[in-house]
């Protein structure tokens, strides 16, 4: 089995940093990239963690957002219909899913699956702020990945791509594990968990701890895509530190087929915009051995 799925330009906005693309329609054109990441989406809705909720440093910026979001039910019922409408002809739309245990995840697949126009999951399973209840994130523990992806996998066609970790000391059996229980593309590579004071001594933001993103993560970024690709045979997609043409291109030397930005969007909002006017439309094609 076989699913082309074209991209207008390799550049997507990655998950959380772009809202559900509504938030950021005013400043970048979004029929001018290949796509966008929806904010993750979890069963229950989600306010978010403390205030201040990011912050910056000279390397890039720590951010501890919580996985704010509406809930699968209202996302269902009233976001994603508005935004697949509003967007889905122009530009292409992968949703984030997030949870804390195995059923949380396959609930908001089940709950979402049947909505025409979006092209894909992006299975969240590596966020510094959304570990399994109790335990690791599901990306540093081979049995949870497994029984996530399988479980997804069993209820939905669509392709999953899934969002590794870049804190994994075994990154390339990471990439194999996520492979055989059902990924399609690799997406490499969340935030790394980091900390930042005040001059006075405080936590810059209230969480204490957040992901660190922007040009900080990239070589980190690139290095994980280079061992994913020697690893599998799977589209893989380069996020971390992408301002940039040519920090594109590091990822793209190193085996991805698309990027995706965020931090620099805060930053210049024109950016995607400009970085994806440099590359040519792409192809991806997802194959699988059977259906689900």
């Amino acid at each position: 089995m076989t699913t082309t799925l074209d991209f207008r330009s390799p550049v997507l906005l990655a998950a959380g940093t772009c809202g559900f693309g509504e938030e950021v329609e005013g400043v970048i054109d979004l029929s001018r990239i290949g796509g966008f990441v929806t904010k993750s989406i979890t069963a229950e809705p989600r306010s978010g963690n403390a205030a201040p909720r990011v912050t910056e440093f000279p390397a890039g910026m720590l951010n501890s957002i919580g996985l704010a979001n509406p809930g699968v039910e209202r996302a269902r019922a009233e976001v994603l219909p508005r935004v697949i409408d509003r967007f889905a002809e122009h530009t292409r739309i992968v949703v984030s899913v997030a949870g804390h245990t195995k059923e949380e995840y396959l609930n908001v697949v089940e709950r979402l699956d049947d909505l025409e126009g979006f092209v894909a999951y992006e299975l969240n399973l590596s966020c510094p702020n959304d570990a399994q209840r109790g335990g690791a994130p599901f990306a540093l523990d081979h049995d949870a990945l497994t029984l996530v992806l399988e479980g997804v996998r069993a209820r939905t066609r669509r392709p999953l791509f899934v969002k590794l970790a870049p804190n994994d000391p075994d990154l390339a059996s990471t990439a194999r594990t996520a492979a055989g229980a059902g990924a399609d593309a690799l997406t490499l590579v969340n935030t790394l968990p980091g900390r930042v004071y005040t001059p006075d001594g405080r936590a810059a933001i209230g969480a204490g701890q957040g992901g660190v993103s922007g040009p900080a993560l990239r070589a980190v970024g690139v290095q994980a895509v280079a061992v994913a690709r020697g690893a599998v045979d799977l589209p893989l997609v380069g996020v971390g530190g992408v301002m940039s043409p040519a920090d594109a291109r590091q990822y793209f030397e190193a085996g991805a087929s698309l990027v995706q930005m965020g931090t620099a969007s805060f930053a210049d909002p024109r950016a995607p915009e400009r970085v994806a006017r440099s590359f040519r439309p792409v192809r991806l094609e997802i194959r699988r051995e059977a259906a689900a």
